[in-house]
């Protein structure tokens, strides 16, 4: 069904009432509610009969649903390497390894640590945090600094890997939008994705040449002149991301490393054993709920071995930490559904048709990208605006016969660009809390940085555009 400009209602309901009430899900709930009743001749009673159908559709999709139980898989894993001192383990090991003893050196810590840690963005900066933030006191690094650089390893390495939480919930709005190469348009879309690669690169080039703007410079120097925080500042309630080691097992690196390199590996097995032996064509969506499966297995197994811990204590820990990623799942199914609907009322057609009159080719590219920052931004959600954007972005590129993965990835770069800058953003919460700094500190001297990037990214896709 093409509805033309009616069409456009649901998804800019969603826009509105996120940017206003900055609540994601009742906002792509709204949305939903909207387009259905317009689907059913302008009855809301009907409409919202027809969105709760909707919802129980997106879990009766084996594809769909796989990626939901993932998610909750993925809190159960954190929360028992978590409880198991596994990550604990990791940070002892590191302080032991006396492998910091430089202002750089402790940087360049917190950073491969960004990179290495991509299972969920949380734990990739409570981790990060927690090991480097002693280190950043001891050798007179500003906390700002250290907030950054986790901030920016975090939610830019994450949407580059497929395997996770991140790359699980956009195959999964692909594979909702009739892709039937979902995961290989996620990959093809990862060399576009010029603000994740940019924001982790621009650390890097920060710490090995010891630039800073100038808002990080003036922190720097306060820090080396002893004052850990400005006068006044509040920093975050600093979050255990243990619980503590005489209440717990021993802390052992192994407990953290062993599963997660399982989950890694699993991945491509997974991929191999449902493609009949062809990668490329393996199920996406199976071989990443196999591999956190996997390494929940592995992460069980262990802690029984070493006696750790009791069958009764590893499935409270995991039930605890699948229902705190619970948020997450719902934004997925609403997500989902979403798609579902835009699809069905010819959205993205709509707006192809539209935009592809209105714009140059090679504005296209940047305007999504720039669209999807201001909305990330806006609602302090990445994936809030990619649940919104890429079931219209997506349709777009298909209707005006261009390749879908430079349209994918502006959505995937804009949402990161937004997250990274928003104050209201959960990451930048996170961020602040893992380093143990005022909040507000450190969007201000973040804010340069992800502005800065921004505006290369843009650049760089309407060169891209130049090429459609």
């Amino acid at each position: 069904m093409e509805l033309g400009l009616i069409s456009l209602l649901p998804p800019l309901l969603a826009i509105f009432l996120a940017i206003f009430s900055r609540q994601v899900y009742l906002s792509l709930a709204a949305g939903l509610w909207l387009g259905y009743s317009i689907l059913s001749g302008g009855n809301p009673a009907a409409g919202l009969r027809e969105t709760v159908d909707a919802l129980v559709s997106v879990l009766g999709s084996a594809g769909d649903a796989r990626v939901v139980i993932f998610t909750l898989v993925v809190g159960a894993l954190i929360a028992v390497m978590e409880k198991g001192n596994g990550v604990k383990g990791f940070i002892d090991w590191v302080e032991h390894k006396r492998w910091v003893n430089s202002e750089k050196s402790c940087q360049w810590l917190a950073w491969l640590l960004g990179l290495v840690i991509f299972i969920e963005s949380n734990i990739t900066m409570l981790v990060a945090g927690a090991v480097s933030r002693p280190l950043f006191d001891r050798f007179k690094v500003s906390r700002e600094k250290l907030a950054y650089i986790v901030d920016s390893t975090s939610a830019p390495v994450c949407i580059l890997i497929p395997l996770n939480a991140w790359g699980a919930f956009n195959v999964g709005l692909l594979q909702n939008l009739g892709d039937t190469s979902a995961l290989q348009t996620f990959i093809n879309a990862i060399a576009y994705n010029f603000y994740a690669y940019g924001a982790v690169l621009l650390v890097a080039v920060s710490i090995f040449f010891g630039f800073d703007f100038a808002s990080m410079r003036k922190a720097q120097r306060r820090t080396q002149d002893g004052q850990v925080l400005w006068p006044g500042a509040t920093p975050l309630v600093e979050p255990e991301v243990l619980a503590a080691a005489e209440e717990g097992p021993r802390p052992r690196a192994r407990n953290m490393v062993i599963p997660i390199v399982a989950m890694i590996m699993m991945m491509p097995l997974g991929l191999y054993i449902t493609g009949d032996g062809d990668l490329s064509a393996g199920s996406g969506s199976t071989s990443i709920l196999w591999a956190s499966l996997f390494g929940v297995a592995v992460a069980w197994i262990m802690l029984l071995t070493q006696r750790a811990m009791s069958l009764n204590d590893l499935m409270r820990h995991s039930l605890q930490g699948a229902g705190g990623l619970l948020p997450v799942a719902l934004v997925l199914v609403l997500a989902l559904a979403l798609g579902d609907l835009t699809d069905s009322m010819g959205t993205g057609a709509y707006v192809a048709g539209a935009v592809g009159d209105f714009l140059p080719r090679p504005a296209l590219l940047p305007v999504i990208f720039l669209v999807a920052g201001a909305m990330s931004f806006s609602i302090g959600s990445s994936w809030g605006t990619f649940a919104i954007m890429v079931p219209i972005a997506v349709p777009m590129a298909v209707a005006l016969e261009l390749p879908v993965a430079p349209f994918l990835a502006a959505v995937l770069s804009g949402g990161i660009f937004g997250d990274h800058a928003s104050p209201i953003s959960d990451t930048t919460v996170v961020a602040s809390m893992a380093s143990a700094t005022d909040h507000i500190d450190h969007v201000r001297t973040q804010m340069p940085y992800a502005l800065f990037m921004g505006g290369l990214s843009a650049l760089a896709f309407f060169v891209v555009g130049l090429s459609l």
